[in-house]
């Protein structure tokens, strides 16, 4: 099953947005959805809630413990 930051990396280019556009939209910064779409840091539970509400996914889904 794929990772958070696979999941991550691909619903933003679902929405056709950058990295710099889905910070803005979202509130993080560029750095640190780069840092989660390559896996070298994870998102703490406020932060995967804000991405769940974001895309109109589950948690379970974002984590890669279901499809």
């Amino acid at each position: 099953m794929k990772e958070f930051g696979e999941r991550l990396c691909e619903l933003r280019e679902q929405k056709g947005m950058t990295r710099l556009e889905l910070a803005k939209a979202t509130g993080f910064t560029e750095v640190s959805i780069g840092r989660w779409e390559k896996g070298l840091t994870i998102p703490d539970i406020k932060t995967l809630k804000v991405f769940v509400n974001f895309f109109g996914v589950t948690a379970g889904y974002l984590l890669g413990i279901e499809d």
